[in-house]
């Protein structure tokens, strides 16, 4: 029997996304892929999967999922938690946490809270879901309705086909000990490329006010609200088009940014007054409508900087993978290869042991 993973219930938006369509910008389609890409490339390292292979990305609330065929090995992003379901016993509860891999048996349920804050949250199989390869991607182009699952979001009665594991699984749970928090503080940008279409004023405002994501923020962009951004009048506010990308905030007429996400058009016809660092894009990915953010201006060499100490950080909680210890649980392991020999005391004399058993 073929092993698949059933969606039972698809949650408000499921997608399945990788690292991205990377090389099809030239033929003007977008890069889609995972719009948290540390936790793609985190909870495909607990399954020992490659960093881009094929995901699960929830948005705003989670899917239900049960094991047919054989077990499934899943791995949870920091925001996903909830529990898994017995094939033969509806009311029992088995709790799964964050940054963990554990096995779905066949027939069992995996029934998820939604993503913390409402964010994203991913869901890694071992082996990776083995939907097409279309333009050296597997993620879902929704406008363009192909890639992924049949080029649309997951549905109920969905029969996802997996992939072989690259090794047996491991039957213990394996987590990321310490975790992996992407931080707080302003998004970093970097200004440009059209600084000439802007107002000082403008970089004022926008350094200096916190703006809010619209509810018009979806995979291809987020707007914002807040105080408009001055355009030039010399300059005006539109541009002849030219190649944009993902982190681009490109600002219309009325003043108020667009910061063009993963599933972006390839080209565009408004001023880029800055650009999101790479390194911030997860973080910007997890707001929802109704948060605040802010900004602040950095150079390009500040921005390489904080991309490879992103990245350094990815490296070090993935050397970090180990069995999960639950509240409580001994780690016989630990104890075994640890002294716990702080010193020795020798009773027969007297200034190791005052009013020893033993006299000169």
């Amino acid at each position: 029997m073929t092993r698949t993973l059933q969606i039972v219930s698809p949650g408000a938006l499921s997608l399945i996304q990788d690292g991205g369509a990377t090389r099809s910008r030239a033929l003007g389609v977008p890069v889609a892929g995972c719009l948290d890409r540390t936790a793609l490339i985190l909870t495909n390292a607990l399954l020992g999967n490659a960093e881009n292979a094929a995901v699960i990305e929830v948005r705003l609330t989670s899917p239900t999922l049960r094991a047919s065929g054989g077990p499934v090995r899943l791995a949870l992003s920091g925001s996903l938690s909830g529990h898994i379901i017995a094939a033969d016993d509806p009311d029992s509860r088995r709790e799964v946490r964050p940054w963990t891999a554990f096995i779905l048996s066949d027939g069992e349920s995996l029934k998820l809270a939604a993503p913390e804050r409402g964010g994203i949250g991913v869901i890694a199989v071992d082996g990776g879901v083995a939907v097409p390869d279309v333009i050296g991607s597997r993620s879902t182009q929704i406008k363009a309705g192909f890639g992924g699952f049949q080029g649309r979001p997951l549905q109920a009665g969905d029969a996802l086909p997996l992939l072989t594991p690259d090794a047996e699984l491991p039957r213990e749970s394996l987590c990321l000990p310490d975790g992996f928090d992407l931080g707080d503080g302003p998004i970093r940008v970097v200004a440009g490329p059209q600084e000439e279409y802007f107002t000082a004023e403008a970089y004022q405002t926008l350094t200096t006010t916190a703006f809010t994501v619209s509810r018009e923020a979806d995979r291809m962009g987020f707007r914002l609200e807040g105080t408009p951004l001055k355009h030039d009048p010399a300059k005006g506010s539109d541009i002849i088009s030219d190649g944009i990308a993902p982190g681009a905030m490109q600002v219309p007429g009325s003043g108020l940014p667009i910061i063009l996400m993963a599933d972006a058009q390839t080209t565009g016809g408004y001023p880029k007054i800055a650009t999101v660092i790479s390194a911030d894009l997860p973080r910007l990915a997890n707001r929802v409508p109704g948060e605040t953010i802010t900004f602040s201006l950095v150079s390009v060499e500040e921005a390489e900087q904080a991309a490879r100490a992103l990245r350094g950080r990815l490296d070090a909680a993935i050397a970090s993978i180990a069995p999960e210890r639950r509240p409580g649980e001994i780690d016989l392991e630990a104890l075994y290869t640890t002294s716990l020999i702080d010193g020795m005391v020798d009773m027969r004399l007297a200034d190791h042991f005052p009013g020893n058993l033993y006299t000169e």
